[in-house]
């Protein structure tokens, strides 16, 4: 059996390195390294994948939430509702910015924000909500939408973990996880499930005149070179990256097939192990959810009963079994972001993901004899 690695980037690059290679040997040779033509390319493939009208690359995934927030023309002391149970870039771009983060709880099965407890947060000064769609499978975005349009409110979607994912309506509607709020932002980071060699990242939109003041943004403010229209930052997607992620993207729907396949591995044995609980998908297909796109599984994330979680996780790591706590600490309890606002109360299920979730090796990657060794691992420390 070979070692088991979290993610399997080498593995990757050797199925497709025949498709990579000369494409970032065709922009070195062309010396177009910044908003070169392998940019272009990539960002129309894209727009054509998630069937948006507009994606704007940018430098990584926190860039992009952040432009989108100045794009939207977001103001110091506006408070933004996101989730507790998170990585800290969604909220770190809120307070970056001086608006006012408001960190609500989770759902309990599928990591996501909660609607009731969106709907308890809202105030006057409410202006946005940044839902997450944690570890590749969408928020309930339908009544994210229809909160927000009762309040006149933005929606943001932090999509850093579910692209390609797909969400569907109740009238069967199916769309691209980060093309349903006013803006989507993204990040490609190596270790996504579209990844590039460095960082990058994008913001999508079928808003034309936001596109347009998210393009003068990502340069600088300008439009036309030294004439700066708006503040700006310096976020671009360099054409290596682009090229990358262009020859990628035509596998993206395989990649995340081998994803929801491996998760299916999984569950099939660990789903009977007395103290885990297995991952959630939310059932809003008319179809076995193994067959379908509504979630990508980023991340396969385990909750364990009456285990301890840290010492299995050493137990784990012993065996040559790598594996990850995505999140060991709730944003209302980190150092930078405490707030006197906040009552513990109000965060019964993060309080108890941060102790419960185990997150297995997920990529595209995995093979039967890594899952098996896996899992028996799992259900022989458990079973004792």
């Amino acid at each position: 059996m070979k070692k088991i690695q979290m993610v399997d980037l080498k593995g990757q690059y050797d199925d497709i390195k025949d498709v990579v290679n000369p494409s970032i040997q065709e922009v070195i040779e062309n010396t177009a390294f910044i908003n070169g033509p392998k940019v272009h390319e990539f960002q129309k493939n894209l727009e054509q994948y998630l069937n948006v009208k507009h994606v704007i690359p940018c430098a990584n995934g926190t860039d992009a939430l952040q432009i989108a927030m100045m794009g939207l023309g977001l103001k110091p002391g506006d408070e933004v509702i996101t989730a507790d149970f998170t990585f800290a870039a969604t909220v770190e771009v809120i307070a970056l910015l001086n608006l006012t983060p408001v960190l609500v709880d989770v759902n309990e099965d599928d990591f996501n924000i909660n609607i009731e407890a969106i709907r308890k947060a809202i105030t006057p000064r409410t202006k946005a909500i940044v839902p997450v769609h944690l570890f590749g499978q969408c928020a309930n975005m339908e009544a994210i939408m229809d909160i927000a349009k009762a309040h006149n409110l933005y929606v943001i979607e932090d999509n850093a973990q579910a692209i390609g994912a797909s969400y569907t309506y109740k009238d069967g509607t199916k769309v691209k996880a980060g093309t349903i709020g006013h803006v989507g932002a993204t990040s490609f980071f190596p270790s996504k499930n579209l990844g590039c060699y460095g960082d990058g990242g994008a913001i999508f939109t079928n808003d034309d005149d936001l596109a347009h003041t998210i393009r003068g943004i990502v340069n600088h403010g300008m439009y036309e070179r030294y004439h700066h229209d708006v503040v700006g930052v310096n976020s671009r997607l360099d054409s290596i990256q682009a090229a990358v992620l262009d020859a990628k993207l035509p596998h993206l729907d395989q990649y995340n097939k081998a994803r929801q396949i491996a998760a299916s591995k999984y569950d099939d044995v660990l789903k009977s192990v007395e103290g885990i609980i297995t991952p959630v998908r939310t059932k809003r297909c008319d179809k076995a959810c193994d067959n379908c796109d509504c979630h990508v599984f980023h991340q396969y994330t385990l909750r364990v009963k009456g285990v301890d979680r840290d010492t299995l996780v050493k137990h784990l790591n012993e065996k040559g079994i790598p594996c990850g706590v995505y999140y060991p600490i709730p944003l209302h309890k980190q150092k930078a972001y405490a707030d006197t606002r906040y009552n513990e109360a109000d965060f019964k299920v993060t309080n108890q993901l941060v102790k419960e979730v185990i997150s297995l090796p997920m990529h595209t990657e995995l093979d039967d004899d890594q899952i098996e060794f896996i899992t028996t691992t799992i259900t022989s420390y458990i079973n004792g």
